[in-house]
């Protein structure tokens, strides 16, 4: 498949992209060095903070999270790729606070290589900061390791909840044990159905017959759990649905939160579609769906598929969910 994108040297790419992006959200984010970005107004310092790391490429993630309610840093890699250890030090360096830091790694073995380095360098000079991992991929099985399963779009919700929790002035602590209750009741399921290209390379991610799609796709074209024919709206709801609730082990009477992302080249008639069918189930099953996501937030390019995240809530969880926040992508009034 033939590149085609609105690009100049690929060798700028995440530079470009990131200028753009700095002055299309001037009000909201800040840029610095290039591959850190900041909230424009910090937080008070006896708040604690939260940085995250990541490859670009699947904007509006993760950068397009920084703001008020959600991520205070943001430290941006190449396309696909982990930033370098020492930037991500940079990052907790900047918004170091007695309050603290957390740092919300997404597993992929690149971020969970920088983010350590990083780390064992804020220890060393005094920063108080904590980490987690994200891992809530059950393509390879809800019960396999967590070194086994990727980080995919539940950081944004987890983004969300642990930064209402620190936008309220919790402790790191409680910051902590809310974004780790967020991070063991959610998992994901990706499908594709068509491939991205690499906008550096134009080389083809992965490929996929026409009437072929593959659930388990990871957000690098990373192999799913085999391709299978092309399935309706509803079938495809209900396959990957089914795998999830019973990964976060839903019953009636549960609160349940329901993102879907689109991959990048997914319309919004597919995904509201999706939805309807993800909504009927569970209401049969007596499962109470409250605020769901839906749109594009971690993307893959021009990838066609969508993940689909759910997340066992409870009535903080909800609470924090729903609470108000200003980010470029996000907002909550």
């Amino acid at each position: 498949m033939a590149m085609k994108k609105f690009i100049n040297d690929p060798a700028n790419l995440t530079v470009e992209l990131m200028e753009g992006m700095a002055l299309a959200f001037g009000g909201r984010i800040r840029l610095d060095s290039g591959k850190l970005v900041f909230r424009a107004q910090p937080k008070p310092r006896d708040k604690v903070a939260l940085v995250t790391l990541g490859g670009a490429g699947h904007e509006p993630a993760l950068s397009g999270f920084v703001g008020r309610g959600m991520l205070d840093a943001s430290v941006v890699g190449e396309i696909f790729a982990a930033p370098a250890a020492p930037k991500v030090f940079q990052a907790l360096k900047a918004v170091e606070r007695e309050a603290g830091t957390l740092l919300v790694v997404l597993n992929h073995s690149g971020d969970v290589m920088s983010s350590n380095i990083a780390l064992e360098m804020a220890r060393k000079q005094g920063l108080h900061v904590r980490s987690i991992l994200t891992h809530e991929d059950i393509a390879p099985g809800a019960g396999a390791p967590a070194s086994e399963r990727r980080g995919l779009v539940g950081c944004v919700p987890l983004y969300k909840v642990a930064g209402a929790a620190a936008e309220e002035g919790f402790d790191i602590d409680r910051v902590c044990a809310v974004a780790e209750r967020f991070n063991r009741n959610m998992a994901t399921l990706a499908v594709a159905l068509r491939t991205a290209t690499h906008p550096s390379t134009g080389q083809a991610i992965f490929e996929l017959a026409e009437d072929e799609m593959e659930i388990g796709m990871g957000q690098h074209g990373e192999a799913g759990t085999g391709s299978m024919k092309l399935l309706t709206a509803d079938e495809t709801a209900r396959a990957m649905l089914d795998r999830l609730l019973e990964a976060v082990q839903a019953k009636a009477g549960d609160k349940l939160l329901v993102v879907l992302n689109g991959a990048g080249a997914t319309t919004l008639m597919e995904l509201f579609i999706v939805y309807r069918a993800v909504h009927r189930i569970l209401t049969e099953r007596g499962i109470e769906p409250v605020s769901p996501l839906i749109g594009e937030y971690l993307t893959v390019q021009e990838m066609a598929g969508f993940q689909m995240c759910v997340a066992r809530m409870d009535d903080e969880l909800v609470r924090l969910w729903q609470a108000p926040c200003d980010t470029p992508y996000l907002k909550v009034c």
